[in-house]
């Protein structure tokens, strides 16, 4: 990398930035005109379609810097695939317990006992187990993680640490979450920006960032989608919906991600590569991302 890399970050982040907040938000917003759920309605596509808003602003990052010939960021993650195997089901296992935790812990607070009772009529809705998984899958990790951790996660750790560049991403987030509150059928529709349960889903979304950024570290993007499935499907087959067990969702993943990042030992430098450096040596460090 040359001493401009940090300027083709930036200008690579705000394009990014645009470009995903362009598209996801015009598709739903024209969801909100059609009206309607989401699951029963027109309006699903245009829901559906902006979800997949950061992997469109991927791909555009990813044309650019292939026409511009620019290398892969340094703090992208290339491992083989029996690594990324290794890694994917523990952390998948680690986030759903991270929101099972959080449960029992409401649970013992005085808050609702746990129930799969709604969690085996959603996966009956689905079709079956495997449509079930499926659905979860590519409603956010599939559609979102190439793009929020793939695409901006490196590009932002090479001016931050792992601690700051998982925090201004939750944020970043969080708010590219809020038309979603406005789109009849969703699970954000249902809470209400203007209450516990909207403030704390906002909330919510900053540790989860924490998580997913660890595990993006440790095995790529395939372990940023298996965190994110692990917490999104554990949340939908307990049908978390109480201010309490959110809060202690957030507490706990809070606390999870404070220490893992603790004992996590960066094996990146965090200097720059200069442009003598050989081109193989660049590539060793660094991961073909998007």
């Amino acid at each position: 990398m040359t001493s401009a890399t940090p300027i083709h970050h930036k200008s690579s982040l705000a394009i990014f930035g645009a470009v995903t907040f362009t598209t996801s938000w015009g598709f739903w917003l024209i969801a909100i005109a059609l009206g309607g759920s989401v699951k029963d309605s027109p309006s699903v596509l245009p829901y559906v379609l902006g979800g997949f808003g950061p992997v469109f602003g991927a791909i555009v990052v990813r044309a650019r810097r292939s026409r511009r010939r620019e290398p892969a960021p340094a703090h992208t993650v290339r491992l083989r695939l029996s690594m990324r195997l290794f890694w994917v089901l523990p952390l998948l296992v680690m986030a759903s317990a991270t929101v099972l935790a959080a449960a029992l812990l409401a649970d013992s607070l005085g808050g609702p006992a746990m129930s799969s009772t709604e969690g085996r009529d959603l996966i009956s809705d689905a079709g079956g187990p495997v449509l079930f998984f499926v659905s979860m899958l590519v409603a956010g990790p599939l559609s979102e993680e190439p793009g929020w951790r793939g695409t901006a996660y490196p590009r932002l750790r090479a001016s931050f640490g792992r601690l700051q560049a998982g925090l201004l991403l939750g944020v970043v987030w969080a708010i590219w979450h809020l038309p979603l509150f406005f789109v009849s059928g969703t699970l954000q529709a249902e809470f209400g920006l203007v209450s516990w349960n909207g403030v704390l889903f906002v909330l919510s979304v900053i540790p989860m960032s924490l998580l997913i950024g660890y595990a993006y570290e440790r095995a790529g993007v395939a372990a940023s989608m298996a965190v994110h499935l692990g917490v999104n499907a554990t949340i939908a087959l307990l049908s978390v919906k109480s201010p309490l067990t959110l809060a202690c969702i957030v507490a706990v993943q809070t606390i999870v991600s404070i220490i893992l990042l603790a004992l996590q030992h960066d094996r990146r430098a965090d200097l720059p590569v200069h442009a003598d450096s050989p081109p193989r040596q660049i590539v060793a460090s660094s991961t073909e991302a998007l």
